[in-house]
């Protein structure tokens, strides 16, 4: 299926399900959200590198309109929806200050054909989350938990969160994250020694652990 979207290139990755809050300030972006709002239509984050949108993005709602400002200025609340490849970039639409492009969208599989990998990998993140002491910002495990919920919890890259995006297979996103964490195996390994040395050492007991992984 192939269809017209207008589209907002950001340098970030989003994954389908992940909420996203925006500040919407500039003048062809307010005339853009407030197009989708009026005509109940979605929009697309394609992804960035500099000022240039890349091939693949995610489809995005808009939930909420949290607040207007006088000077047309929005806060919103929105939600990725599906990823998309782009086809063709049209850069100039009449009437409009903002993009779009004609997309289609690769078929996706959302739910994983073996659920032990997927508890293996959970383990792993609630371990590091545990050994940074920010269990606070673990998500909660649910039936519905996936490799997105935890694809930017991890510490990828912003080149690997964009290559989770283009696998399409739920199973192989979660083989592609228990990889990643088996690479950064020996920091944690580390950082657990670095955490009993602190313990014996009452010297370096306000040691924080900001930016060891």
């Amino acid at each position: 299926m192939t269809n017209f979207i207008p589209i907002f290139p950001l340098q970030i990755v989003l994954y389908p399900g992940e909420p996203l809050n925006l500040h919407i300030f500039e003048p062809r972006y307010k005339q853009l959200v407030r197009d989708c709002l009026n005509e109940d239509k979605p929009f697309g984050i394609p992804a960035a590198r500099g000022s240039q949108p890349l091939e693949r993005g995610t489809l995005v709602k808009i939930n909420e309109v949290v607040k207007e400002y006088p000077d047309g200025q929005l806060d919103i609340r929105t939600e990725g929806v599906r990823i998309f490849d782009i086809l063709t970039i049209v850069r100039e639409i009449p009437e409009k200050g903002y993009s779009g492009a004609i997309v289609n969208y690769p078929e996706n599989t959302l739910r994983q054909s073996e659920s032990r990998i997927g508890e293996i990998i959970f383990g792993e993140v609630k371990r590091l989350y545990s050994l940074m002491q920010v269990e606070e910002k673990m998500p909660r495990r649910t039936e519905q938990f996936s490799s997105y919920d935890i694809a930017h919890l991890v510490g990828l890259s912003y080149d690997q969160e964009y290559e989770l995006l283009g696998i399409f297979d739920e199973t192989q996103r979660l083989e592609y994250l228990r990889r990643h964490l088996k690479e950064i195996a020996p920091v944690v390994s580390q950082l657990e020694v670095l955490k009993e040395r602190v313990k014996r050492n009452g010297h370096f007991r306000d040691l924080r652990w900001d930016g060891l992984i």
